[in-house]
């Protein structure tokens, strides 16, 4: 598959992309600064924050990094990847690496889940164990981050040259 990122290297990734692969990019991005953000509200937590301030943001912005995350996964493995296999069958292998990538991190997304459901539930109980429940959520953000970021990297560099060299059907 190296193929198509020495064809269209990141480099080049700056201008003149296809809608769809510009669309895409947006999207790991976007999925790359929420990642950033709950890390960054985690960080300000055990700095000295309040218990209160990191469950009243954090647990909306998981929950639409869970959803988003999701649908992005079911789009891909359902729609984009089989279209992609019969455009370039080379990549057959490289669409199933993601796809299985899809599985670990979908494992990490329902850590993800529980653990943001744990510490709501203890939260909103004034449970003693409360702190302890944000630090498990927090230690399972910090575990899923770069499997998350390493599979937006895999996945950008076979699809991005794909969709530059052969384009997608509407």
């Amino acid at each position: 598959m190296l193929y198509l990122r020495d064809a269209h290297p990141r480099d080049r990734w700056t201008t003149g992309l296809d809608e769809t692969a510009a669309f895409w990019l947006q999207m790991h991005g976007g999925f790359r600064q929420h990642q950033t953000h709950m890390a960054g509200l985690v960080d300000a937590w055990r700095g000295g924050g309040e218990l209160s301030a990191l469950h009243r943001q954090l647990v909306p912005a998981l929950q639409a990094f869970l959803q988003h995350l999701d649908g992005h996964h079911r789009i891909e493995s359902g729609q984009y990847f089989p279209m992609m296999r019969r455009i370039e069958p080379r990549i057959g292998h490289g669409l199933d690496l993601l796809d299985r990538d899809h599985d670990v991190i979908h494992a990490e997304l329902e850590a993800l889940f529980q653990g943001g459901l744990d510490f709501h539930r203890a939260v909103q109980s004034n449970a003693v164990d409360a702190a302890d429940r944000a630090e498990r959520l927090s230690d399972v953000l910090a575990r899923a981050q770069p499997l998350l970021l390493r599979h937006l990297e895999d996945e950008e560099d076979i699809v991005i040259p794909l969709i530059q060299l052969r384009g997608l059907p509407h």
